[in-house]
Order: C-alpha cells, then sequence, then structure tokens
C-alpha cells in the first residue's frame, strides 16, 4: 500500500477532488496549510502592495493499494495543474499495515 500526500492549490481542491472521486478514490484527508515555496504572492492591504513568501494550500493524504498508486497521482497531476509555479508537490511513501476500527479486519481490503 502508498500513502499519496499532495499539496495542491485551494483553487484546484474541487477539481481534483472530483477527478480522484472519477477513479474511485472515494476516501481521503485534507486540510488546510500555510507554506514557504518558489512562488510569491502579493497582497494589498488598505491600499498598500507587498509580497510574502507565505502560501496557502491544500494537502490531501490518501492511502491505496499498490496498483492504484499510478492512476491516482496521474489523476492529481492532470487535474491540479496550472503551469505555473507553485502548483505544488506530491510525496509517495510505503505504507506497512492498514486497519478498519469497526471490524478489526486489516489489509489491503480496508480500503475499499
Amino acid at each position: 500500500m502508498k500513502k499519496i500526500e499532495a499539496i495542491i492549490r485551494k483553487s484546484k481542491y474541487r477539481v481534483v477532488k472530483d477527478a480522484l472521486h472519477e477513479i474511485g478514490v472515494n476516501f481521503f484527508s485534507y486540510w488546510d496549510v500555510t507554506g514557504v515555496g518558489n512562488e510569491k504572492q502579493g497582497h494589498v492591504y488598505r491600499g498598500v502592495s507587498y509580497s510574502t513568501s507565505d502560501i496557502q494550500r491544500r494537502q490531501l493524504s490518501i492511502v491505496v493499494n499498490d496498483d492504484f498508486e499510478e492512476i491516482t497521482i496521474q489523476t492529481i497531476l492532470k487535474a491540479a495543474a496550472t503551469g505555473e509555479v507553485g502548483d505544488g508537490k506530491i510525496f509517495v511513501s510505503d505504507v506497512n499495515e492498514t486497519y478498519r476500527i469497526r471490524t478489526g479486519e486489516r489489509g489491503g481490503n480496508t480500503l475499499k
């Protein structure tokens, strides 16, 4: 099993979520995060323009079986891309085991 963590633009969240649902990824966690990256965002406050390197993003955490890793990654890449600096990152790591709390079941079937 793989854990796929994607940091994407907040504006692309709905598109990514819908694309993941289309391929059968119906469960994942997400939260709002702030990061520092190469993109510089400009803000205007009381008529004064300033820029900051603190960037608001949304982080998704998705666990999939190994055979579903590539389609999930490709779906996120396609749905989240704008072609501009700051589109985000995807990180993939191994998951040793999963458990369904309700039944105590373990393994890849808990992801279905």
